[in-house]
């Protein structure tokens, strides 16, 4: 049973992207700002991403099985910027759990919260972000 759960969970089919989602990201990319998607996930969350057509928007993944390091340590987090070529004090780090995505703040990154709600209560989450951004 917990092999079964587990492979409906890594299928793309069993995640929904925040309603606001595509939104957020084309308006991110016209504006020029490169994307990375930093997680503890222990399976690659590609796939998701392109299911749901969101993997045009992303310029690189870190990925905490690929690397051997999870979130906080400050160094998954650089790997990302490092991908962007982005000075991690120019990066605006959103996430959902302070505890683990506040190690972005240790390499001088903003960090900004969101609630982690189930998409279909969270509509509009990730939109206020875009109005922080340049």
């Amino acid at each position: 049973m917990h092999d079964a759960l587990y492979e409906r969970h890594m299928s793309p089919a069993a995640w929904s992207p925040y309603p606001d989602a595509m939104e957020v990201l084309a308006g991110l990319r016209e504006r020029g700002i490169a994307v990375g998607v930093v997680s503890n996930i222990g399976w690659d969350l590609r796939p998701v991403f392109r299911a749901h057509g969101l993997d045009r928007f992303v310029g690189t993944y870190a990925l905490s099985y690929e690397h051997g390091i999870r979130k906080p340590d400050p160094r998954l987090f650089r790997l990302a910027c490092t991908a962007l070529d982005a000075d991690p004090r120019t990066v605006l780090m959103v996430g959902d759990d302070p505890d683990r995505d506040g190690g972005a703040a240790a390499l001088g990154c903003a960090v900004r919260f969101v609630d982690h709600l189930p998409a279909d209560r969270r509509p509009d989450g990730l939109r206020p972000v875009l109005d922080q951004v340049v």
